[in-house]
């Protein structure tokens, strides 16, 4: 159908609308850009069809079967089609470990060849000179060496680009095992008075101490003698690439949503009240009046009024956070002109907007249901604060799985809310 007849066609009061194809996922796309454009693609039919579906629902009260099954396989397209972009950007993102990193100082050439040997052939005696023996606070000698330092970064960053509760907190490095943090809950009383008239003493600021324990992390991959042997192998580089990821989504887990026991407490296990009633120590939530479910009229006046929950200073700098399922949802919203409210990314790398903010992706935040929290919106980097301690440390144990190696690798994380009005959710419940 040409386009004049396309027009003609929409202009018809009884013709229906043009046949909208669910975009389907093409061959992996090798570069950043192809990934991009397959995803704009995607998004345009998500659009034409969601057009198609609000205006069934206007002329017959009700969506066809086959609109809306075309619009959850188009729904389902847009995440998988993401998911590749994020991936391929994630690939380009990382730089490569040992080799070609350029000219190392004697000491990191040292340690670098030290720690290959251990890991290789189980040979201890360079790296006994090169450090001490580690131990852990609370169960004696565990054992183990640190990584070398181009491991242990690069660890780090990639966990940055998985983990979006990481990448969006402050991250601070300490040394001891517990970060003990001052917070000033109130801050100093004011006042006017006249030229001649007496200065009551004004009260001081008040206090709260914050403590984030770090806790232990652990992974263990497994290898064989000969991949150990093979000396085209960049070990350091297969053990940050199996570390990496668990770590990722182990702490990504503990971020949002971890109880505090032998894990770090993620901001939904905080006590949560209604926004009219917050104080300190609390989350405050704003309710969507229907339980499990958005508004059926004006949905999207929960988010405007989320995001004004937050005072201006950290909502410069919010973020919504949510799963893809809630985020399906979203798309679907539009404002009094007929713009959509959630916005694909202006470029390859970057995050979608909802309602000019940046809208982060996190599988573990729970579905839309009965009373739950399966949206937050905050100033992340002033709420939340994640702690390392100093170190990655690995054992080589070739005796309790053989023929394989087991490398128990760990590290000490923490992590809990320690501004509690830089973080607000929305509850989907009646109040």
């Amino acid at each position: 159908m040409t386009e004049q007849a396309m027009r003609a066609d929409r202009r018809t009061p009884e013709a229906k609308a043009p046949e909208v194809k669910a975009p389907e996922i093409k061959a992996v796309p090798e570069t950043v850009t192809a990934a991009f454009d397959e995803f704009m693609e995607a998004f345009e039919a998500f659009k034409d069809v969601n057009d198609q579906r609000l205006g069934e629902i206007e002329q017959k009260l009700s969506v066809d079967v086959v609109t809306r099954d075309k619009m959850d396989r188009i729904n389902r397209t847009m995440d998988e089609q993401k998911k590749l972009l994020d991936q391929i950007v994630l690939k380009k993102a990382r730089p490569p470990l040992g080799r070609g990193q350029g000219e190392l100082t004697p000491e990191a050439a040292e340690h670098k060849a030290a720690f290959d040997a251990y890991v290789r052939r189980g040979d201890e005696g360079s790296l006994r000179e090169l450090e001490a023996k580690a131990f852990s606070a609370g169960t004696g000698s565990d054992g183990g060496y640190l990584v070398p330092p181009e491991t242990d970064t690069e660890i780090g960053r990639r966990l940055s680009a998985v983990s979006p509760m990481r990448a969006l907190s402050t991250v601070r490095t300490v040394s001891s095992a517990v970060l003990k943090k001052p917070f000033a809950t109130t801050g100093l009383a004011t006042g006017w008075v006249a030229e001649t008239a007496s200065r009551p003493q004004t009260t001081s600021a008040q206090l709260a101490e914050l403590a984030f324990p770090t806790m232990e992390l652990y992974a263990m991959p497994a290898a064989t003698q000969g991949l150990l042997d093979d000396a085209a192998v960049d070990i350091e580089a297969w053990i940050a690439g199996e570390v990496d990821i668990v770590f990722a989504e182990q702490e990504g887990d503990a971020f949002i949503r971890g109880d505090g026991i032998s894990k770090p407490k993620g901001f939904l296990a905080y006590p949560t009240v209604a926004e009219s009633a917050w104080s300190w120590g609390n989350i405050g939530y704003v309710a969507t009046g229907t339980a499990g479910a958005w508004k059926p009229t004006g949905p999207s006046d929960t988010l405007i009024d989320t995001v004004y929950s937050l005072r201006a200073a950290h909502r410069q700098n919010g973020t919504f956070m949510m799963n893809r399922r809630t985020q399906s949802d979203i798309r679907k919203f539009k404002d009094a002109d007929g713009n959509y409210l959630w916005r694909p990314p202006a470029t390859a790398g970057q995050p979608a907007s909802l309602l000019g903010f940046p809208v982060a992706e996190a599988e573990e935040m729970p579905d839309v249901a009965a009373n739950s929290l399966s949206l937050a919106f905050g100033d992340f980097r002033s709420g939340y604060l994640v702690v390392d301690r100093t170190g990655v440390r690995i054992l080589r144990d070739p005796y309790s799985a053989k023929p394989y190696v087991l490398f128990y690798t760990t590290k000490r994380v923490g992590g809990g809310v320690q501004n509690f009005e830089a973080i607000k959710l929305v509850k989907f419940a009646v109040s």
